[in-house]
């Protein structure tokens, strides 16, 4: 089921929020293998041996997923004039939104004074939800080129 009419497709192509989100997607995913590889290296006790890494990298890794999320609110709200949960994101706002609660919950759980061993599984268990999350955003992006392309040869974009 494609996502975008032609109109919004144009709207997309042509938006800042697009560039931004393409430039940011890459960076994001940098700091979650630089923050899985941080957190497996402290769990393995190999050459990270210091717990201040697994929570730092899970602190940037967190406030990057919060600035996609954000700028990705603006690219909703310009291309189908609702801020979250429009019918045609809702999926992929429904998946960011229990990736940004994992997250978060690292500092809860770190604030209630949990054990660091347990810590670690919550951050590996952030860094799971961030997968699924950015899986399904993939799987869309390649069908709406499927559906952009399909557009282009019928010429209605």
């Amino acid at each position: 089921m494609p996502r975008y009419t032609p109109e919004q497709l144009v709207k997309r192509n042509a938006s800042i929020w697009t560039d931004i989100q393409i430039i940011l997607a890459p960076i994001q995913f940098l700091l979650f293998v630089a923050g899985v590889t941080t957190t497996a290296l402290y769990a393995n006790g190999l050459f990270v041996t210091n717990f201040y890494w697994v929570s730092i990298a899970i602190l940037f890794k967190t406030l990057f997923f919060a600035l996609l999320f954000i700028t990705g609110m603006f690219f909703e709200k310009e291309i189908f004039n609702k801020w979250v949960y429009s019918k045609e994101f809702l999926w992929e706002d429904i998946g960011s939104t229990v990736a940004s609660v994992f997250h978060l919950l690292y500092f809860v759980m770190t604030y209630l004074g949990y054990p660091e061993h347990v810590l670690v599984w919550e951050a590996f268990l952030a860094y799971f939800t961030y997968v699924i999350n950015a899986l399904q955003y993939l799987i869309r992006i390649i069908l709406e080129k499927l559906n952009e392309r399909k557009l282009r040869l019928d010429g209605q974009i």
